[in-house]
């Protein structure tokens, strides 16, 4: 089978402006939980885009951790590629792709640091060798093999041994604070259902309608 054979018409449901929140985050959990319900695996998976000054971009997938009326929360090691991406340009995009229900959100917005005790808060709910990785992994840097990164584990693990865990200061979280939120929904024909919430001047949220 050929890659253009692999096409499928999409078909579940709809998205009209009447039914949306008033809110991008109240209509975002709103979807969230009908991902949940529908057992998409790791609904909080999104594909983080960063960027560098100059523009050229690069992707990974993280797990959102948290989100407000401020904005949409992920942890990181603040020394990574989209840590110094991060630190040199603050624009990112956040992409939920929920294919098997036929629908993907879509953010773009500014990213800061959240705070050392909220960052110091979620580090320590993390399982404990969760934690004793984040002093393993010098993330994105160069490795010579899978067993020095085991041997670095075992050693902050032996180091770690009996006592808590302090949080890396190189590790902590990010938050996104929206300017736009799309909620794409598949369509037959391709003629998708693509609204959009952005954000106005004075913090006031406007829904417009993309062509598909």
């Amino acid at each position: 089978m050929s890659l253009a054979d692999l096409r499928k018409d999409y078909s579940l449901a709809g998205l009209v402006e009447k039914d949306l929140a008033r809110d991008p985050f109240r209509q975002f959990d709103k979807w969230f939980q009908e991902a949940q319900g529908a057992k998409i695996p790791e609904p909080n998976a999104m594909v983080v885009a960063t960027a560098t000054r100059e523009g050229r971009p690069s992707t990974r997938t993280v797990l959102l951790k948290g989100i407000d009326g401020r904005g949409f929360v992920f942890y990181t090691n603040y020394e990574s590629r989209k840590g110094r991406e991060i630190e040199a340009n603050a624009r990112v995009s956040l992409l939920f792709p929920w294919i098997a229900i036929e629908r993907q959100i879509i953010v773009e917005g500014t990213v800061t640091k959240v705070s050392r005790e909220e960052s110091a808060a979620y580090f320590h709910s993390r399982p404990q060798a969760s934690q004793i990785g984040a002093w393993a992994s010098q993330q994105s840097a160069v490795i010579g093999s899978r067993a020095l990164l085991e041997q670095a584990f075992k050693a902050a693990e032996k180091k770690y041994a009996g006592s808590e865990i302090p949080m890396p200061p190189q590790w902590g979280g990010y938050r996104v604070n929206p300017e736009t939120v799309e909620f794409w929904q598949g369509r037959r024909s391709r003629l998708h259902d693509r609204l959009r919430y952005r954000r106005e001047a004075n913090g006031d949220w406007t829904i417009e309608r993309l062509s598909p």
